[in-house]
């Protein structure tokens, strides 16, 4: 909408209105918008879902004594924080973002999808009273035919000048040049785009466990993932200078995923220990959406591995657990996710979330590193 007025006013005003044609300057503003919507959101929303009885079920003592025990005063804080999140990144975007470049339509479908799909889950738990919401069949079911759908329109809508990139293979750490670095899917890149937004959905929800961890991480991953979307859509820094895939169509990413930076830091002012609200799957689910989404834009999926790597090691947690009992009978964990087996180790709430948070930067920065070390 603002490029838009850009659009309206640059043959009369270009002086006055030259900074909206910029995506850097969109980008910042549509940070600081979102986190302004998210903040003046805030009360509002935590007293509405007071009113509403929409707190958070806390697993029973008979489930898990201990934990229980250590999350009992939690019991009541109001769920489905995430509905701030997402008006505040969705409303961002459709002001600041250039709505004629297919990426953007691409992520806020992602994310309202997901969205839904989360607040019909959290909504579901509150009602019953439980924390069991919608089936893992049903929620494996969206989300795989959202990865139908996400693959689909990145094949049937494709750049003139850039037609196959999007479902192209590019390995980390190899030159966009190198042969082997090249793989072409095709309609296989359901697997691919599938095992990231679903991944992706599944590991920020198994991180939301702990007050600001998962937004924490969140806001690390995306303002990373608006570096690499500005640099893939510079053709002079992404195939002059760092031989990575480049992409017209990635540098209006950069201000979806500001957005997403600015939300968060909005939420992380109300869900900072001690939380006021949680985001629930209704954020969870769709934020786990939206950085698969931006990976893909830019062609930088196989590096989300290392750049969302306390996401990662969450899920790997849980399956690994799974997997042992399954197989041996034993735990590797006192608890899964791995947020957990450090609760019942002793560690205070705060120090596993601050130590997870410099955890995100690290792998941040590796994932930055990455660009330059191409053979």
């Amino acid at each position: 909408m603002i490029y838009w007025l850009y659009e309206l006013l640059k043959e009369d005003h270009e002086a006055l209105v030259r900074v909206l044609r910029y995506v850097s300057s969109r980008s910042l503003a549509a940070a600081l918008f979102a986190f302004l919507i998210s903040l003046v959101m805030g009360p509002w929303v935590v007293r509405k879902l007071l009113s509403l009885k929409m707190g958070q079920p806390i697993r029973t003592a008979e489930d898990m004594r201990e934990l229980a025990e250590i999350h009992g005063r939690k019991q009541g804080t109001p769920t489905m924080g995430g509905v701030m999140i997402l008006a505040a990144v969705v409303t961002s975007t459709l002001l600041f973002a250039r709505l004629t470049n297919p990426f953007i339509w691409l992520c806020l479908i992602v994310t309202i999808v997901l969205g839904s799909l989360g607040f019909l889950d959290d909504y579901k738990k509150v009602t019953m009273k439980s924390s069991d919401g919608v089936s893992a069949r049903f929620k494996m079911s969206v989300q795989a035919f959202l990865a139908v759908g996400v693959t689909a329109f990145l094949i049937f809508y494709q750049h003139p000048e850039h037609e196959g990139i999007m479902t192209t293979l590019f390995l980390p750490l190899l030159n966009v040049d190198n042969p082997f670095s090249n793989v072409q899917l095709g309609w296989f890149a359901v697997i691919l785009f599938g095992g990231v937004i679903v991944g992706c959905s599944n590991a920020v929800n198994l991180t939301d466990g702990l007050d600001g961890l998962a937004i924490g991480c969140t806001i690390v991953t995306a303002a990373t993932y608006a570096i690499f979307n500005y640099i893939a859509g510079r053709a002079d820094w992404a195939s002059d200078y760092l031989f990575i895939p480049h992409h017209p169509w990635s540098t209006e990413v950069t201000v979806f995923c500001m957005a997403i930076v600015g939300a968060g830091m909005g939420f992380l002012w109300f869900n900072s220990y001690p939380a006021s609200v949680f985001m629930g799957d209704t954020g969870s689910l769709a934020i786990g959406g939206m950085l698969g989404t931006v990976a893909i834009c830019c062609k930088q999926e196989i590096t989300l591995v290392i750049v969302g790597g306390v996401f990662v090691m969450e899920a790997l947690s849980v399956m690994l657990q799974v997997g042992s009992f399954k197989l041996r009978r034993k735990r590797i964990f006192k608890m899964a996710p791995i947020h957990h087996h450090f609760e019942l180790k002793g560690w205070s709430e705060t120090k596993i979330i601050i130590r997870f948070w410099i955890l995100a930067l690290l792998c941040a920065g590796l994932g930055l590193a990455s660009l330059k070390l191409r053979y």
